[in-house]
């Protein structure tokens, strides 16, 4: 195991402004946050956006919005504060755009130390010759051509205003061996690690310069990330050795794989940004408890899922982030998530779900019920029944459709069994006297449950089975308990009435 806790604990995120935020970049900050927070330390959040072409506007305060839905505090970078973004911490700027001449200082030094150089090939120099590589079978790295100029020409065609880009120069024939908090000790030949662009002609750093001068600089202890970056670190390690900085802490994380396990989760394979799944009405809770399996157990022999932010805290463990893939399960997300709608508190609950349930009253026809739907405590009711099995908050009166407009009703679905008309049409005068005596105020979920059930007695097919067809028009639904509370006394009788004019017409 390496021991890896030598200093103070500084962990970053660092995404980049190019639209959502991926539900792995998620997973990978919640480790950030937990890790920090077992060790005192410190979440940077940094946003690096050295790819000017590929940002998009409000990238920014998406991050912020989600990272603030899903209850992580980082303590250092951008803040939303009232819709404007401040910066708070010690090694700012935070944002890379805004670091342009610090970079340009240490793309000197190394151009100084001889450790970087400039390139003048064009783009299509660059492509012929990487199609001569691939067909003689060699690995596509650049061939050096620009190392060999004189000082004199580079000033030459610097002055002359031709485009270039500076590229670090790769020592050869040596090893660099990573110390992977996950994946244990990785070598890589740097006869295999091409000599990477670390400024480009536009002034910008690349990626690698950036990452590895803003991580130094920032302090940053321990650098969490997905797999798909480690065959990058040897360029950083590089990097570090040529600066003479101290590597930071390595923990390459598991890929995120598709249901069926054989390829990395894309947006293929439906919804993979975390704004997807706030837009199903997904719960933080729910969504913070899955990621953290995802690829992390804390073993033991624990078969518990359900755990709560702060208990997630307590027992995660970096060493015990697995190697494997991690399948993403939708099916799994789905009954932790229902778990915790059910167990949600109801009022609170229905805040979050007023979204949906406007999105859902907008997308059927309720001319009729149009007032219905801007009741409250007609939708606190819906809600109340089916906050037992929803499954997401999109799915808000999807099953349940009755509730808010009239139904087609069938006689065949009235009959219970092999009952007669004569003795279906006795079953509903029977509920309809029943519910007709009750007044308002004894309306309720429970009372009518009680009294409901007692008036089925032991044979409670025949009574509730034409009783829950006449309210609902369906096969499958609730109980009629559940659904004569919810759609009131006027329309429960209403539907009844209607139910037994269709097995004997007046």
């Amino acid at each position: 195991m390496i021991d890896h806790i030598k200093k103070e604990v500084r962990v970053r995120m660092a995404p980049s402004p190019t639209g959502f935020m991926h539900i792995g970049t998620l997973r990978t900050v919640l480790y950030d946050y937990f890790f920090a927070r077992q060790n005192g330390g410190k979440l940077v959040l940094r946003v690096e956006d050295t790819d000017q072409s590929r940002e998009v506007g409000g990238a920014v305060e998406n991050l912020l919005r989600v990272l603030d839905w899903s209850g992580i505090v980082h303590d250092e970078g951008p803040f939303l504060v009232s819709d404007r973004i401040e910066e708070r911490g010690d090694y700012g700027p935070y944002t890379q755009s805004k670091r342009l001449s610090i970079y340009q200082k240490y793309v000197g030094q190394l151009i100084d130390a001889g450790h970087a150089y400039y390139c003048f090939c064009t783009v299509e120099r660059l492509d012929t010759m990487r199609q001569k590589q691939q067909k003689m079978k060699q690995p596509p790295m650049y061939d050096r051509t620009c190392l060999q100029l004189e000082l004199a020409e580079i000033l030459e065609r610097i002055d002359a205003g031709e485009k270039y880009v500076v590229r670090m120069k790769v020592p050869r024939g040596k090893e660099i061996i990573v110390e992977d908090v996950v994946r244990g000790r990785v070598s890589f030949s740097t006869n295999t690690v091409d000599d990477q662009v670390i400024l480009k002609s536009d002034g910008f750093p690349t990626y690698h310069l950036a990452v590895v001068v803003d991580d130094h600089l920032m302090k940053i202890s321990h650098i969490l990330r997905g797999e798909e970056w480690l065959p990058s670190t040897p360029k950083h390690i590089i990097l570090y050795e040529m600066f003479g900085w101290e590597n930071p802490v390595f923990a390459h994380l598991p890929l995120l794989l598709s249901s069926d396990g054989k390829k990395k989760l894309s947006k293929r394979d439906g919804d993979v940004s975390v704004e997807d799944f706030m837009a199903e009405g997904y719960l933080p809770e729910a969504i913070v408890n899955f990621v953290a399996f995802l690829g992390w157990n804390p073993g033991g022999g624990q078969t518990q899922e359900i755990y709560s932010m702060p208990a997630l805290q307590e027992i995660f463990s970096l060493e015990k982030v697995h190697k494997s893939g991690a399948v993403f399960d939708r099916v799994k997300l789905g009954k932790i998530n229902a778990h915790y709608i059910k167990n949600y508190d109801t009022e609170a609950l229905f805040e979050l779900a007023m979204p949906f349930m406007k999105k859902f009253c907008d997308r059927v026809n309720m001319q009729m019920d149009f007032e219905r739907i801007q009741d409250r405590d007609f939708l606190m009711r819906v809600l109340t029944v089916e906050q037992e099995r929803l499954m997401k908050l999109a799915d808000f009166g999807v099953e349940n459709p009755f509730f808010f407009e009239d139904i087609v009703l069938e006689k065949e679905l009235l009959v219970w069994k092999d009952a007669t008309d004569i003795q279906t049409t006795q079953m509903l005068t029977k509920a309809e006297e029943v519910l007709g005596k009750i007044d308002e105020d004894h309306w309720t979920r429970v009372y009518l449950q009680e009294i409901l059930m007692e008036t089925a007695g032991e044979d409670r097919g025949s009574f509730l089975w034409p009783l829950r067809a006449a309210l609902t028009g369906e096969k499958r639904s609730p109980s009629p308990m559940d659904c004569a509370w919810v759609l009131g006394k006027d329309t429960s009788l209403a539907r009844i009435g209607n139910a037994k004019l269709l097995i004997i017409p007046s």
